[in-house]
């Protein structure tokens, strides 16, 4: 009897969709259909007419650093001083295709020395932010937070994923999910008023404020149900303003209404919030990388409580990811500018 081959499996299969992403493994995963989310659209839109903010782009040695640097210049968003070893920088731009011509070169030897470059250039008013490249995250940050010529201020720095998920109306701010590893008390109030500072500055109002655990009642076994409930009595004495705190909340009842609803919690935070305090670095980096990598956010990053801003992307940013980071940067930047200028 004669053997027919089997037909091949359909498109949708376990198998064909396996195949296809190891095709494929090196584009971005097709899950994230959240680049052209309508508040990140609107986030860009806010910087039209603004000056360019002169930013410190440190090592920008790879395509997509580079590149995304000067999508962010093309768009008006910031003039970019590229710093790095010269040479590589207009032999990758070259191989890109990429033009150089309203870029600012400064010729360093290394990465260590770039961020060291930036940082001085920051406290020196030659540039108002500064871009992650292709250097580690320690190694830039080493320098921010350096004791001596970094740019600390009297505010913890902190981190702040900003995620438009397809499925979430609202911007949601994940915070600290980079920096801070065990926050304690006095760190997630930094943390918490950094956050909502940003959330204010960008033009989005006065944010509900979630502070999450495991659970939405006080149990003294969770100390992150502990520091929630006294993160809320310290924004009713003044010691945290600019937005509204509830918690401890669960990531169900912070986020979905019904939730909420069915757990009996009656606030303004709960089940639409728009800033989401995590207990521990851990818990905030999964969490992000969860909502952006299964389902399919749109993100951008920020370092806070810093002099300037410093947009911290990831060697995984796509382009778009790494132009919507530049216009928060950028927006951020003239924030700041205008509150130094009223205190002068």
């Amino acid at each position: 009897m004669e053997q027919t081959k089997p037909e091949p499996p359909p498109a949708h299969s376990p198998v064909s969709a396996a195949q296809q992403f190891i095709h494929d493994a090196s584009e971005p995963p097709p899950v994230r259909t959240g680049m052209s989310h309508h508040v990140f659209e609107n986030l860009v839109s806010r910087t039209a007419g603004i000056p360019k903010v002169a930013t410190a782009v440190v090592w920008p040695r790879e395509t997509h650093a580079l590149e995304g640097a000067l999508s962010a210049a093309a768009h008006g968003l910031i003039h970019p001083v590229l710093i790095g070893r010269a040479a590589e920088i207009r032999e990758t731009a070259k191989t890109a295709g990429l033009d150089l011509a309203d870029s600012e070169i400064v010729d360093v030897p290394d990465d260590v020395e770039a961020a060291v470059k930036a940082v001085a250039m920051a406290r020196d008013g030659r540039v108002q932010s500064v871009m992650k490249g292709s250097l580690h995250t320690d190694i830039l940050m080493r320098a921010v937070v350096s004791a001596e010529g970094g740019l600390r201020t009297g505010r913890r720095i902190s981190h702040v994923f900003l995620l438009a998920s397809p499925r979430y109306d609202d911007l949601l701010f994940v915070t600290d999910a980079a920096i801070n590893i065990f926050p304690d008390l006095d760190t997630k109030r930094d943390i918490t008023q950094n956050a909502i500072d940003l959330h204010v500055g960008l033009g989005l109002g006065a944010p509900r404020v979630a502070i999450l655990s495991a659970v939405e009642i006080i149990n003294s076994k969770l100390p992150s149900t502990v520091d929630a409930a006294s993160l809320c009595k310290m924004a009713e004495r003044g010691q945290i303003t600019g937005g509204v705190l509830d918690g401890p909340l669960a990531m169900d009842n912070a986020i979905d209404p019904e939730a909420a609803r069915i757990k009996g919690i009656a606030s303004p935070v709960a089940g639409r919030a728009q800033i989401l305090v995590v207990p521990d670095l851990e818990a905030g980096n999964m969490l992000a990388k969860n909502l952006i990598f299964m389902g399919g956010a749109a993100s951008a990053g920020i370092v806070l409580g810093a002099r300037v801003p410093v947009i911290l992307t990831s060697r995984a940013d796509s382009v778009q990811d790494r132009l919507t980071s530049a216009a928060i940067g950028a927006l951020y930047a003239h924030h700041i500018a205008a509150i130094m200028h009223d205190i002068k």
